[in-house]
């Protein structure tokens, strides 16, 4: 789960990592007043969507009066903001950061990350600040600069001193940048984030740090621990049918092709897209109902998969292994009371009591096609979506 930036920054300010000035507002009469609260003479207008590169398409926009601060406003606020990171159709901007002009001495980047490779929490970081760090690392990899920490003890100060060093810092510099990965490894560890990203952190022209910009991943699932911040989720940012899907435990990606798959287990679902893909046609979706597929999974899943007009069939490729086939028929039957179907339905079972779940589908009176295996079943939706 993705946070805004003025969600990551209080989390920031709470673990007493310096950000700038700031409010947040949803107006441009709010944005109006933020300004002269503030005080100074420049500000930052940002828009907050979860998607990088805002900067590059006019979503952050510095101004210099009131007058200004009104325009950037009123602009964001009536436009959806597509960047290198949204589809064509953009991210809706709901609420605006206003933020204090910094002067800016110098760029840098800090990103802490679980390695699911070393299962560390490490540190990444360079002097290439305020730049993609992908295209970092791919044109000069030797700026990026990372620190691996041993759970075991801990963030240690002397990685502080190694970063900060590495960085080119003088001393009071490298002291400010060990609190700040101090507070960061326990925000990490508390908050169960998968990815914390300051780009940049800038050195100001008095020499301290500031996280001008902020970043953080939460990992799904720790939300079951994490009410806060499952709270913050901000569902006008993501897909109205994947945030659809996770409300029911579903896994669902939606895909540009016109035969619906729902399988369980990821794996499978790979491999029964491949396959519908080798013979000749198009998956229009990822859709894992897991290995403890219900009644009522299947039947939300249907509805899922039925909500895109270009649907022309439907896969469902079952292993039952965890859950027996003569439930998951049963569940599969439920939902097509529940769903008005009017397209070809492929079944393909496999696993514990598969003879009796394929007896309970073909006595349903309900016209599904039968699959033998997962060959089978492929060509047979390929098949279906072209005649229907």
């Amino acid at each position: 789960m993705n946070l805004h930036e003025y969600q990551a920054k209080s989390l920031f300010a709470r673990y007493g990592i310096p950000v700038p000035n700031g409010q947040v507002v949803e107006s441009v009469s709010a944005a109006i007043r933020a300004v002269e609260s503030l005080g100074g003479t420049r500000w930052v207008v940002k828009a907050q969507v979860h998607a990088g590169g805002r900067g590059k398409v006019g979503g952050v926009q510095l101004v210099n009066n009131v007058q200004e601060t009104a325009r950037a406003a009123e602009d964001l606020l009536s436009r959806r903001l597509v960047t290198k990171q949204t589809d064509a159709s953009g991210l809706p901007i709901h609420k605006l950061l206003i933020e204090s002009a910094q002067n800016i001495s110098q760029e840098l980047y800090l990103s802490v990350v679980t390695d699911r490779k070393k299962e560390r929490i490490t540190f990444m970081s360079s002097a290439a600040g305020g730049m993609d760090i992908e295209e970092v690392a791919e044109t000069t990899p030797e700026q990026i600069f990372t620190i691996t920490v041993h759970p075991a003890c801990g963030l240690q100060d002397y990685h502080g001193r190694l970063l900060g060093f590495a960085l080119g810092m003088n001393k009071a510099q490298v002291q400010e940048l060990t609190a700040i990965m101090q507070g960061l490894y326990r925000l990490c560890i508390e908050n169960d984030t998968s990815l914390v990203e300051l780009n940049p952190l800038i050195i100001m022209d008095d020499g301290g740090l500031l996280a001008l910009d902020a970043k953080i991943n939460v990992d799904d699932n720790a939300l079951s621990r994490q009410k806060e911040l499952a709270s913050w989720r901000d569902p006008t940012q993501e897909d109205p049918e994947e945030y659809k899907a996770s409300q029911h435990d579903l896994n669902y990606i939606r895909l540009n092709g016109n035969i619906g798959c729902m399988v369980n287990g990821a794996g499978l679902a790979m491999a029964t897209m491949d396959l519908v893909q080798l013979h000749g046609g198009a998956p229009a979706n990822f859709l894992d109902v897991g290995g403890g597929a219900t009644a009522e999974r299947v039947t939300e899943a249907f509805k899922l998969i039925l909500s895109s007009s270009e649907i022309r069939a439907i896969l469902v490729n079952i292993f039952g292994g965890i859950v027996r086939c003569d439930l998951i028929a049963e569940g599969i039957i439920a939902a097509m009371k529940e769903v008005d179907i009017s397209i070809p339905v492929i079944v393909r079972l496999e696993g514990t009591n598969v003879d009796q779940g394929k007896k309970m589908l073909a006595e349903s009176g309900f016209d599904l096609i039968i699959a033998n295996d997962l060959t089978d079943a492929a060509q047979k939706a390929v098949a279906s979506a072209r005649n229907n």
